[in-house]
């Protein structure tokens, strides 16, 4: 890659909604967790 080359970095948007979409992907999977000890304690 040359230094001339533009950098390959996504719009702020979109890096936003990236944050958005790992945060909700991480809630999702400790809401799943906590479901399934509910679950199997239950």
């Amino acid at each position: 890659m040359l230094w001339s080359d533009p950098k390959n970095e996504p719009p702020d948007e979109l890096r936003a909604m990236q944050e958005t979409l790992r945060r909700l992907g991480l809630f999702l999977a400790v809401a799943m967790l906590v479901a399934l000890l509910v679950l199997a304690l239950g």
